[in-house]
C-alpha cells in the first residue's frame, strides 16, 4: 500500500511562502511520479503540479506557475513544493499522491491511498 505523509503546512500572509513535504512511508520515492493536489472547502480537489519519477520533468496547473516549484530528493525519499507569493486563494488541505505524470495527470486515478494532507492558510 503506497502510503506518503505530508507536512509542512502552516498560516501565512499574502506574498508569503511556505514549503511543503512529501514523504513515503515503507516504500522508497524513486520510481514513482508524484502530484501536489489541493482541496479548498466547498471546491473540488484539483492537480497543482507533478513531477516524473526518472527525468524530473514536471507539470504545473495554470494558477501556480511561475509561483510554486516542485522537486525532489531521492537520497530522501521525499518530493518538495516551494509555494512562493501566496495567495488567499492558495489556500486549501495540499495532498500528495504517486500519480502518472503527463498532460491529464490529475484526472487519472492515483496509485495508492489518500493521506490525511497539510493545512495551507493564506491570510492577513
Amino acid at each position: 500500500q503506497l502510503q506518503l505523509v505530508e507536512s509542512g503546512g502552516g498560516l501565512v500572509q499574502p506574498g508569503g511562502s511556505l514549503r511543503l513535504s512529501c514523504a513515503a512511508s515503507g516504500f522508497t520515492l524513486d520510481n514513482y511520479a508524484i502530484g501536489w493536489f489541493r482541496q479548498a472547502p466547498g471546491k473540488e480537489r484539483e492537480g497543482v503540479s507533478c513531477i516524473s519519477s526518472i527525468s524530473s520533468s514536471t507539470i504545473y496547473a495554470d494558477s501556480v506557475k511561475g509561483r510554486f516549484t516542485i522537486s525532489r530528493d531521492n537520497a530522501k525519499s521525499t518530493v518538495y513544493l516551494q509555494m512562493n507569493s501566496l495567495k488567499p486563494e492558495d489556500t486549501a488541505v495540499y495532498y500528495c499522491a504517486a500519480v502518472i505524470c503527463r498532460p491529464g495527470w490529475s484526472r487519472r486515478q492515483i496509485f495508492g491511498s489518500w493521506g490525511q494532507g497539510t493545512q495551507v492558510t493564506v491570510s492577513s
